[in-house]
């Protein structure tokens, strides 16, 4: 005999708003799909704005999947500069906090933090305004 189908909602908190999952499947199949959302909605806690795509707190298992720990590191204190990307960055920073203000978009920033994994544009043209000393884990694509 079949498993009675049974609707699993599942609600998850995004720093924009909630998500609500809803799905049939038979009981022992549901911590499986419950799984399956919240991983989905940890992918979608990732945010583009002006080009910078930011996923805040990325879990380990995804630092470690990408190797973010091998990568180089570099850092910077305090400071104000320009800067192009020759190639996509991705990085992940250890600390600090910087405004980040991409070229063509006016006084309109996107602000990154410790714990944040960011993923900048090849070409991007932009100005780092650095208010926390800054050290970072870095890979150029």
């Amino acid at each position: 005999m079949a498993s009675p189908m049974v609707a699993t909602p599942v609600q998850l908190r995004t720093s924009t708003g909630r998500l609500s999952f809803s799905s049939s499947s038979p009981p022992s199949a549901a911590p499986r799909r419950r799984f399956a959302a919240v991983r989905a909605s940890a992918e979608a806690m990732a945010t583009e704005k002006l080009g910078i795509r930011v996923e805040r707190n990325p879990p380990e298992s995804r630092l470690s999947e990408l190797g973010v720990r091998q990568w180089p590191k570099w850092g910077c204190e305090k400071s104000k500069f320009p800067w192009t990307y020759s190639a996509k960055e991705t990085c992940y920073l250890l600390q600090g906090k910087v405004k980040v203000y991409p070229e063509g978009h006016g006084e309109e920033f996107v602000e990154i933090a410790a714990g944040d994994l960011v993923v900048f544009p090849k070409g991007m043209s932009c100005t780092w305004d650095v208010a926390e000393a800054v050290d970072k884990h870095y890979n150029f694509e």
